[in-house]
């Protein structure tokens, strides 16, 4: 009869984080999948999910020795506890340096909107490795429902913001399609097809 032997934990061997030269938008090994989590944003808006600051704080750490690339702790401009709590981890967690040599990308969501981009970029800005998550809807119901703006005006928005975003000194900006499953893949083209 075999029996199993396991080594114990405090003698597992290191897992090695190989990743590529971080270089905002673009990935050098075309073999390696960044890893953005947004358990401390899209995580909170479960029932009774709320975190404190010092809560969240504690996961970006947890997601740093998990290996994760890049976190994107909270909406900054929806609270100032929110603000306070993307401040710190960028603070805290976007400078602290791991074993590797890696220091992870804080993220900051925003809307098209010049205000709450200024408020993620100032909650951001103070980690090694800043980035804003730009968004706007983009599905026919919500273009016409929501934001009430044709398709080229929404374009036109999307391409602005990104640009002011830049303007703020931001080098590392993600955009993104809110409702994508319901858009058209016009605008998505329109996008991402030309330089903003």
């Amino acid at each position: 009869m075999a029996t199993k032997t396991s080594t114990p934990s405090s003698q597992s061997p290191k897992l090695s984080h190989l990743r590529p030269q971080y270089i905002p938008n673009h990935i050098p090994d075309s073999s390696y999948v960044r890893i953005l989590d947004t358990t401390l944003r899209d995580g909170e808006q479960s029932p009774g999910a709320t975190m404190t600051a010092k809560e969240k704080l504690d996961i970006a750490r947890q997601l740093v020795k998990l290996g994760v690339d890049i976190i994107q702790p909270d909406f900054p401009s929806a609270s100032n506890s929110d603000f306070m709590a993307v401040k710190m981890i960028a603070q805290e967690v976007g400078n602290a340096v791991d074993d590797d040599g890696y220091v992870p990308v804080i993220a900051g969501f925003c809307r098209c909107v010049e205000k709450d981009i200024s408020t993620a970029w100032e909650a951001v800005k103070y980690a090694k490795r800043p980035r804003l998550c730009t968004s706007i809807a983009t599905s026919p119901i919500h273009m016409e429902h929501k934001l009430r703006k044709s398709k080229d005006q929404v374009i036109q928005i999307a391409r602005d913001m990104v640009k002011f975003a830049r303007s703020l000194g931001c080098n590392d900006i993600q955009f993104g399609a809110e409702d994508a499953t319901r858009y058209e893949p016009f605008i998505c083209l329109t996008l991402f097809g030309s330089r903003f």
